[in-house]
């Protein structure tokens, strides 16, 4: 699944646009390495999201398609 497009399922950013966005500017890293909009992500792989001064950081446990706002919280871990 590209990271733009989970980013937005897993609800970590509302929306993808602003995932794309977010991406493209450099502010996602995939495994340590920057990640463009249209990087395949797979489960056990380490996200890190930069939103202004903060960083968030979170495994990947699943990916989904259609996923619940409720059950979206399930598919990452937060690490920090």
């Amino acid at each position: 699944m590209r990271i733009d497009k989970y980013l937005k399922n897993s609800r970590l950013i509302k929306r993808r646009t602003i995932a794309n966005a977010a991406c493209s500017q450099g502010r996602v890293k995939v495994n340590e390495k920057i990640a463009k909009p249209g990087t395949e992500v797979k489960a056990g792989d380490i996200v890190e999201i930069r939103f202004g001064n903060s960083i968030s950081k979170v495994e990947i446990l699943s990916l989904k398609e259609h996923v619940k706002k409720d059950d979206s919280r399930q598919m990452y871990k937060l690490l920090s």
